[in-house]
């Protein structure tokens, strides 16, 4: 099973979970893609400044049984799936946020979810980062337009889990969810993961390269960029990590991975330009270091528009991570924002994440149950080899490093 990179803080304040097996090395080596993230706890940035709002007090949502709906650790608190669904369905609405309609999927995520159920979800600042989520909750504090549900970088769902901002839940396949990649109180857990890898565009691009080794060729001036900040952005940071693996460093060292994008900008390669399929389209971007289920999924958006979108795990820095789904302890919607966590660790919510080429944290249950999609599971991008997971206190260090190192490392 996977140990989820497990964040900046650990499971549950003062323990730090062993380093598990990967549930990617359980499943045929194919693969997915992710998201932002990769702040230290302490170390977050300033709160966004966000105008008041009404608030709406989570105490008049109630399952069958009266139970509150703000402290339902499960279904069977509200008296089952049809109570939780009732209860939710009242509620009408479910604030979600930094959710991309093109990350994993999400975009046929959400038009799922409010299909079966009838409950409209509201996407606040999609392209937002997983701090960016933190601020909303924690400036929105009693406002109903804070954030119901979070999806975050594995660092920041420890650090938000040790803010004590998150409410505990356990979904009904609560068991299906590899140990290592849950907090054993059901504050965060898993949801779907990818390794980082090279997208690049062959019409623009002659020879699109395959490890990091040859992103310091020549014929990549101008050319190579990452999707967002390392200091801010999970994708980025892995991106950083997978360097550091490719150039000398290890888990304990990312400091190569900083020696290897000063490199690449002092030879002309690294493009500062945050890559996005809008920056890729325009010709900007033309080669992409993202996690490999974005970039699989832009092969498939591009191939439409005629562009020839080529994807590689680099076999020389091999890096992977999960996001972790979470509820706010103070969510407007409460009963909604616990359906929201059972449909997506539903079977026809990992395999809608499956389908957006990313590993749903429950592929390995799937698997054996024979509930996962296999057409999609043939789609993911190869990789071939054993991935590295970071314990937390290597996760700290490096992202002390790389907000220590980053802006001095591309000035």
């Amino acid at each position: 099973m996977l140990y989820s990179q497990h964040r900046c803080s650990v499971d549950g304040p003062g323990e730090t979970p062993p380093l598990a097996r990967s549930p990617l090395e359980d499943i045929p080596v194919t693969a997915p893609r992710l998201r932002a993230a990769a702040v230290a706890a302490g170390l977050a940035a300033a709160a966004l400044a966000l105008s008041a709002c009404g608030s709406e007090t989570s105490a008049s949502h109630a399952g069958s049984g009266g139970t509150n709906a703000a402290t339902a650790t499960s279904a069977a608190d509200f008296g089952g799936m049809d109570a939780l669904v009732a209860a939710a369905k009242k509620e009408g609405t479910l604030n979600a946020i930094a959710l991309p309609p093109d990350w994993a999927n999400y975009g046929a995520v959400i038009a799922a979810f409010e299909k079966k159920y009838g409950i409209k979800v509201s996407d606040e600042n999609p392209d937002g980062s997983s701090q960016d989520e933190i601020n909303a909750i924690t400036s929105r504090k009693g406002q109903n337009r804070a954030p119901d549900v979070v999806d975050l970088g594995n660092s920041f769902a420890l650090s938000a889990a040790a803010q004590g901002i998150l409410a505990p839940y356990k979904v009904a396949s609560w068991d299906d969810i590899p140990q290592a990649q849950k907090d054993p109180g059901g504050l965060r857990y898993d949801d779907y993961g990818g390794y980082v890898s090279i997208g690049c565009d062959a019409k623009a691009v002659k020879v699109c390269p395959t490890t990091f080794a040859e992103l310091l060729g020549p014929q990549y001036k101008g050319k190579v960029a990452l999707n967002g900040d390392p200091t801010k952005s999970g994708s980025a940071f892995g991106g950083v990590f997978a360097a550091a693996l490719a150039s000398g460093g290890s888990l304990d060292d990312i400091q190569p991975g900083l020696d290897f994008f000063h490199k690449l900008k002092a030879n002309g390669n690294f493009n500062p330009v945050e890559s996005t399929p809008a920056t890729v389209e325009k010709g900007e971007t033309p080669i992409s270091i993202d996690w490999d289920y974005l970039n699989a999924g832009y092969a498939k958006e591009f191939a439409a528009k005629g562009l020839d979108w080529k994807v590689s795990v680099p076999s020389d820095g091999q890096y992977a991570q999960y996001y972790s789904q979470a509820i706010n302890k103070d969510a407007p919607h409460p009963a909604a924002a616990r359906l929201w966590e059972e449909f997506l660790y539903s079977p026809q919510g990992q395999n809608l994440w499956l389908q957006g080429f990313s590993r749903p944290a429950e592929m390995p249950a799937m698997t054996t149950k024979g509930t996962v999609d296999q057409q999609a599971a043939a789609k993911l991008p190869a990789v071939t080899g054993t991935p590295s997971f970071p314990t937390s206190a290597q996760v700290d260090a490096a992202q002390k490093a790389v907000l220590a190192g980053w802006s001095k490392a591309v000035s």
